[in-house]
């Protein structure tokens, strides 16, 4: 089996696995107490932090471990928009940021001038602007967000830039860099950092956040007089050693692994829309993680082709609105409005054979033309239907009916108009939104906008 999802979970890194299991032996006492077993445990905890802190690029006593990297974010924003209280309430976040993100962003914001919450655009390849970055700010902003890399297509964020941007207006920026901390540190000057042991290799259910001296920083519900008073609660000391020993692990791995890798993904880059006919390569095709890669297929039910892939022995991830079993696409690709159906993101874990992605090349074209034949995807550009040759304008009615059929109804009679003539295509289908104006950019022919669950699409080739 090939499992080519380390962007949701890295399989645990050998170092890690060692260290767990010694750990487990040592470091089994209450690190506060002051008996022998109590220091053994100590010291292995400041050992941790010192090694997890190296990585970062902060001070040791600027750094503490949480049971995840989503209770980090949470904790990270709450603590840093409380602080800044008299300042105001107002939050700026990228608009592909984390769900964990978006939602500690969302959570209890208190009413102030305009909106609470300021999601900032980004461009098709998912990337956001320093400038538009920089004019989202305001003066009742407590806190902005913006991630290192994002989780599903792999673009690398301006961090930064938009952290001298921060600075400037003396805003504090929290960075996600749950995606690219194994690779290397974070540029720039942000104030606040969070991340995720198993991104990196490490065991679940170990996060950590660093605070920055000098950020104005107030832990929100209960505390103690653990990690700094911003994390109660026993500490997992044998999963925080194996932890930090895997992110030191694979950072002395990551220039050598992200060469190799990056080689294997320039491949599936390049190769996927030669092998695959109406394929949509997303994401920053040079300012991008070096494992990471995301297409979109025409006429293709995601979850379909994830099973197919299954089958295939291939564990692969999707953004697509079909396979998360909802009519809302991804809220990262929706952001960028590309092309969402039929949507593979293959995130190479270290290690990963040559052999095994191209054998991925080699099944994937079948599987993608498989699902297509099964859903009934016109087959050349212009497949005629046998409806009125050459009317004037058409009507389709795809009311209720999930990505990608609207898609594929479009697709089926744009031959029946003449040059200049029209399709309107009826569709609820949330994913309708990208899919349809993508279908036009990559076939060629106009879209004329939607009203209501209209979608006026005109022939031009």
């Amino acid at each position: 089996m090939a499992y080519f999802d380390s962007a949701s979970s890295a399989p645990l890194h050998p170092v890690a696995h060692q260290a767990l299991q010694a750990a487990l032996d040592e470091g089994w006492a209450d690190p506060a107490r002051l008996y022998r077993e109590g220091r053994r445990a100590r010291l292995l905890l400041d050992a941790a932090r010192e090694a997890a802190a190296e990585a970062v690029g902060c001070r040791p006593d600027e750094l503490v471990f949480t049971p995840s990297g989503t209770y980090a974010v949470h904790a990270g924003v709450a603590g840093a928009r409380a602080a800044r209280r008299r300042v105001g309430g107002h939050v700026v976040v990228s608009a592909v940021e984390h769900s964990s993100v978006l939602h500690a962003g969302h959570a209890r914001v208190p009413e102030g001038d305009g909106p609470a919450v300021t999601e900032v655009p980004v461009d098709r390849t998912g990337a956001v602007s320093p400038e538009t970055y920089a004019a989202a700010l305001r003066a009742d902003t407590a806190l902005a967000c913006l991630q290192s890399a994002n989780h599903e297509v792999g673009t690398v964020q301006p961090v930064a830039a938009v952290a001298e941007a921060c600075r400037a207006a003396g805003v504090p920026l929290l960075v996600d860099a749950a995606q690219s901390l194994g690779w290397g540190p974070v540029d720039g000057a942000w104030s606040l950092l969070t991340a995720s042991a198993h991104k990196w290799g490490g065991p679940a259910g170990v996060g950590l956040l660093a605070v920055r001296k000098g950020v104005r920083f107030a832990p929100q519900g209960p505390v103690d007089e653990r990690e700094s008073g911003r994390v109660p609660g026993f500490e997992n000391l044998p999963a925080i050693v194996a932890a930090a020993a895997s992110l030191r692990a694979v950072r002395a791995e990551a220039d050598d692994e992200a060469a190799r890798l990056r080689t294997l993904v320039d491949r599936i880059r390049a190769r996927v829309p030669e092998l695959v006919p109406d394929v949509e390569v997303v994401g920053d095709p040079v300012l991008r993680l070096p494992h990471l890669v995301t297409f979109s297929c025409l006429y293709v039910d995601g979850e379909t082709l994830l099973h197919a892939l299954d089958e295939a022995d291939f564990s692969v991830s999707s953004g697509s609105s079909c396979t998360s079993g909802t009519l809302t696409p991804s809220h990262v690709l929706r952001a960028m409005g590309v092309l969402s159906e039929g949507n593979v993101r293959v995130s190479l874990p270290s290690g990963t054979a040559e052999a095994e992605v191209d054998r991925f090349l080699s099944v994937l074209p079948g599987l993608v033309a498989g699902v297509r034949e099964r859903l009934g995807a016109p087959v050349g550009p212009l497949a005629r239907t046998g409806a009125a040759a050459d009317a004037p304008s058409l009507v389709v009615d795809a009311l209720g009916k999930l990505c990608p059929i609207p898609v594929i109804e479009l697709a089926k009679v744009i031959g029946d108009v003449p040059v200049g003539g029209t399709v309107t295509v009826l569709s609820d289908d949330e994913a309708a939104r990208l899919d349809i104006p993508a279908w036009c950019e990559m076939r060629g022919h106009e879209y004329g906008g939607r009203q209501g669950t209209a979608y006026l699409v005109r022939r031009l080739v």
